[in-house]
């Protein structure tokens, strides 16, 4: 069995990311800066020192990138690579800026994207992180940084990822999904991965 570390997890399982890791193939451990969700590992993207090197098959990041200092980007990358078999590959997502700032370009800033479990989110947050949350004591959940679709490719690939597919989901998501492999990879075998982990649940 192959098992995927589920970075800044927070209350989720393996069910809420991809329809390939939430298979009975994959087994999920779980890392988050936050003790109070209850990980398997407690640690931080820029210092996964508890994760032991090139343990596992897969990282699956869900809109954690977006929360660190830009110079922190490639520390975090860097530790992706480290914990991550020769062949292993990264699944990240994070908020697609250039659909966010069509909104605001708009002067929608404040009007509803779309609505979640937490309720209506506004441009507002998904550039800058959700207002409620944060208002609440939440502050991990403020966004330092961002991307476009061209710029998570380019920083993923800068950083040492040898094949790279990516997409910008647009309108009613606003996100950009990346599957990175490890490894240099034939344009044929990183669009298989992109198929088998660039769809959400």
């Amino acid at each position: 069995m192959k098992t995927f570390l589920h970075v800044g997890c927070g209350a989720k399982r393996k069910d809420r990311t991809t329809k390939a890791l939430s298979s009975p193939d994959w087994k999920e451990l779980r890392f988050d800066i936050d003790e109070s969700v209850k990980p398997d590992l407690v640690g931080t993207m820029t210092d996964m020192s508890s994760v032991a090197t090139e343990s596992v098959d897969a990282v699956f990041s869900s809109h954690n990138i977006e929360h660190l200092y830009p110079h922190e980007v490639p520390l975090a990358l860097a530790e992706f690579l480290r914990v991550l078999s020769p062949d292993g590959i990264a699944v990240i997502t994070c908020p697609d800026l250039k659909s966010v700032c069509a909104l605001i370009a708009d002067d929608k800033l404040t009007d509803a994207a779309y609505t979640s479990p937490a309720g209506p989110i506004a441009p507002l947050d998904i550039l800058y992180g959700l207002r409620s949350s944060m208002a609440q004591g939440n502050l991990y959940m403020a966004h330092r940084c961002g991307f476009t679709q061209k710029v998570l490719t380019g920083t993923l690939q800068a950083s040492g990822f040898k094949s790279v597919a990516s997409m910008s989901r647009g309108h009613p998501y606003f996100d950009l999904w990346a599957v990175a492999s490890k490894a240099a990879l034939t344009e044929e075998q990183i669009k298989t991965l992109a198929v088998e982990h660039m769809r959400p649940l």
